[in-house]
């Protein structure tokens, strides 16, 4: 579980990256104004652009608005990736830290797909979903590939690998791989990470996830050099059609990887709601 300390060393990473942007685009500022200058004008500049860079006139950076993130967003171009799409960004405050949420997946394969997605470990994971569902991004949309390590790969509105919104977040809730024992025989077994049912962000480098997904339809046991995914919900329904899923056949794609499913399985919508049963009080509350 990722904690809100780790989540806070991000943000300030990232407010560090920003914030170098921002001071080294000053100081190619002043050194064109240093070199056109006369020395009076420089020294003056100096002074002034040394009170810059040391932050002095960063208003933004004064204010305590910043440490109430808890999401952040990194813009991506779609420029550069036209299989992006564009549909604005998740809020960065006032977002669900606690708590559960319930995904629900109808698609043509059979009964709906429900999952409860662990606010609490993935808090960006879930809001993303959340956000990216109320805009359907993923209603009418594919399940491209179906992985060897036992998983439906969704998520992808242009069934490319490429695709997804025009932002990526960090990875949040992550399994770490135990270390190997000395006095382990070389025959003993792999941990499972991923447990049948596994919903699992999954992005390309590590922290860029966006909307791509896997949902494990087998228990899944990585080897140390393996990509580890973070670990955003566990499917509570339709496991009868996500084993149907992982029966279809595969054939290969377009760069020749055996993946793509025979038959198509299509997301026909896919929606977040507040966990109701999560948030109902108990009998004993009750009482």
């Amino acid at each position: 579980m990722a904690s809100s300390k780790d989540r806070q060393r991000k943000l300030a990473r990232a407010k560090f990256d920003r914030q170098m942007a921002r001071r080294a685009v000053r100081e190619r500022r002043r050194r064109r104004v240093l070199a056109g200058g006369g020395i009076a004008l420089a020294v003056l500049v100096v002074a002034v652009g040394g009170a810059w860079i040391g932050g002095a006139f960063d208003k933004d950076e004064k204010t305590s608005t910043e440490a109430a993130d808890v999401c952040l967003w990194s813009p991506l171009d779609k420029s550069t990736n036209a299989e992006l799409k564009e549909v604005g960004t998740p809020p960065t405050k006032n977002l669900p830290e606690t708590g559960t949420e319930i995904m629900t997946i109808a698609t043509n394969q059979g009964d709906p797909i429900k999952a409860s997605l662990d606010v609490a470990s993935a808090p960006c994971a879930a809001a993303s979903f959340s956000y990216l569902a109320g805009k359907q991004f993923f209603d009418n949309t594919d399940c491209h590939e179906i992985l060897d390590i036992g998983a439906v790969h969704c998520g992808d509105p242009s069934g490319t690998g490429q695709g997804g919104p025009t932002y990526s977040y960090y990875d949040e809730n992550a399994p770490a791989q135990p270390e190997p024992s000395a006095s382990a025989s070389t025959g003993a077994k792999a941990a499972v990470l991923y447990p049948k049912g596994t919903v699992a962000t999954i992005g390309n480098p590590a922290n860029s996830n966006g909307s791509q997904f896997l949902i494990f339809f087998k228990d899944y046991a990585p080897t140390t050099a393996a990509p580890k995914y973070s670990i955003v919900g566990q499917v509570t329904g339709g496991l009868d059609t996500l084993a149907k899923m992982g029966k279809i056949p595969t054939v290969a794609d377009n760069a020749g990887d055996k993946v793509k499913p025979k038959e198509k399985i299509t997301i026909k919508s896919l929606t977040v709601a507040a966990d109701a049963a999560a948030a109902a009080p108990s009998a004993s509350a009750q009482s």
